[in-house]
Order: C-alpha cells, then sequence, then structure tokens
C-alpha cells in the first residue's frame, strides 16, 4: 500500500453500537415468523410470511440454532435484523409477545421489516460519523441520524404507514457523499463496478482501494488477497465470496451479515466493529 494512504477508521463510536446488534433474548422470534424463504441452498424448507418456522420454539428461540448450517439453513446464520427485532418487542409493543397477544401478530410482523430497514440506516449513518473523511457532511449525517432515531420510536401505525423507501432514498444521497469523500483519500484512479456481475469472478490480489462495489454481485467470487481499504461495499452480495487473507479494514459500509455469507480465515482483516463468523 502506498505511503500516501490514509486507511479510514472506523473509529470508537463505529465499534459501540450494541443498540444496533441483534439481542434475540429480548425479541420474539420475529425473523423467523414474520419473515419469508424459500427451499433453496440457505433454507431446506419454505414458509410463508408470518407463519412461524418450524424450527421455532415456544420460548421464542430456534431449536436448531447450534446446527442450523448442517441442517440446511444457512440463510439464518446469515440474517441480521440490527437490533430491530428487540427494538419491536420491547418498545413498540412494550413486551406484548404475538403468541400471548395473537391480535397483535399482524401488525408486529408488519412493522418488523420496517423497523429492520431503519435500523440498518442507523448502522450505515453512525459509521459514516465516525468517518474523519467524511467531516463535511458531519452536520448533515447527524441530522439524518436523529430524524431516523425518531422515525423509530414512533406508534406501531406510524411505522406502518412510513414511506420507508423515500427516507432510504434521502439518507442514501449522505452516504453516497460519504462515500465519495472516503474513496478521494486513495489516490490514482478507481474502479468503478457498481451493481456489476462478477458472480465467480476470480479477484485474488486484486487492488480495489476505493473501489465503487456497491450493489456488486460478488457471489462466490475468489478476493483472497485482494485489498478493499476504503472500497465501498453497501450492499454488495458476498455469498460463498472467498475472503480469505483480504483487507477489510478500511471497507466503507460492510455489515456482519456480509461477512457471515461469505468463507474466509484467520488472515482476513477485518474492521474493528465486525467479528469474525465462527464458520471460518
Amino acid at each position: 500500500m502506498s505511503d500516501t494512504t490514509e486507511t479510514p477508521s472506523a473509529g470508537p463510536a463505529a465499534a459501540d453500537r450494541p443498540a444496533l446488534r441483534a439481542d434475540c433474548a429480548d425479541c420474539f422470534g420475529l425473523c423467523c415468523a414474520a419473515l419469508p424463504f424459500a427451499a433453496s441452498t440457505d433454507f431446506a424448507i419454505s414458509k410463508d410470511a408470518g407463519e412461524p418456522c418450524r424450527n421455532l420454539r415456544a420460548d421464542f428461540r430456534c431449536g436448531i440454532h447450534s446446527r442450523l448450517r448442517e441442517e440446511g439453513f444457512p440463510g439464518c446464520t446469515v440474517y441480521d435484523c440490527f437490533g430491530a427485532g428487540q427494538k419491536v418487542s420491547q418498545l413498540t409493543f412494550e413486551g406484548r409477545d404475538w403468541r400471548r397477544h395473537p391480535g397483535t401478530a399482524a401488525e408486529m410482523f408488519a412493522v418488523f421489516p420496517v423497523m429492520r430497514h431503519l435500523h440498518e440506516l442507523l448502522w450505515y449513518l453512525t459509521e459514516a460519523l465516525a468517518l474523519s473523511a467524511a467531516r463535511p457532511v458531519h452536520g448533515a449525517l447527524r441530522e439524518a441520524l436523529r430524524e431516523t432515531e425518531r422515525l423509530t420510536l414512533g406508534s406501531a401505525s406510524e411505522l406502518r404507514e412510513l414511506d420507508v423507501a423515500a427516507h432510504r432514498d434521502r439518507v442514501n444521497q449522505l452516504l453516497l457523499r460519504t462515500s465519495e469523500l472516503v474513496r478521494a483519500r486513495i489516490p490514482g484512479k478507481k474502479k468503478n463496478r457498481r451493481g456489476a456481475d462478477l458472480i465467480g469472478a476470480d479477484l485474488r490480489g486484486a487492488d480495489l482501494r476505493g473501489a465503487n462495489l456497491r450493489g456488486a454481485r460478488l457471489i462466490a467470487a475468489n478476493l483472497t488477497r485482494a485489498d478493499l481499504t476504503a472500497a465501498d461495499l453497501i450492499g454488495a452480495d458476498f455469498r460463498d465470496a472467498e475472503l480469505s487473507a483480504a483487507d477489510l479494514r478500511g471497507a466503507v459500509f460492510l455489515t456482519q451479515a456480509q461477512l457471515n455469507a461469505a468463507k474466509g480465515d484467520s488472515a482476513t482483516r477485518l474492521p474493528p466493529s465486525l467479528t469474525r463468523p465462527a464458520h471460518w
């Protein structure tokens, strides 16, 4: 890496986001009941939205949690609600679960995906505020963070009526600007592979510093030893991507779910806000 390259730092604000991390102990198994999934390599069975998974126990715990991958449910190990589950369960519905209060089920299941979108935005906004390169837009980012947090505190009916797509679009403009400011600090020409089809691509040792990989399909791509410093990874699909010895320390908008979907090893370098998946 060039001596003139500044590695973006996630900083303490990004590393300390307990409210934006899933706490299944305080959730009513919402991801296991509210969301649909189809039989595939990710899920052994199909189920409709609002239908509790057959593996969901009466105490809202997963009956096969310790062996999800072995039982054909790797998709469950990848999913991340960013803390939306416990907020809907304990704040929006004040601890009233959908089993003892069945009248809440339909509304709770409808609110959960909205809250999940908002909490994902909170994750990205918190990270953006920890990036020194984004200082020119920190004021706007803080305002967006406050507004997004305010929306998460709304009533169930307010959340159901929220135009979350419009709010995401507004926030995304700030996240795009943040990405531009961070990537501009990487010298030289940066690769723009936004939305690119890179399924199975051989990217071993690739210099992807400052690259725009937003929404790129990197399914089963080989990124062994690749340098993704300051690369924008928001929405990139890393399912079965090989990240062994890759440098992700300064990657922008990387999430735990993306790591969980990928493959890596002890040499993969990660941002301080994320953890090495157990299956690596």
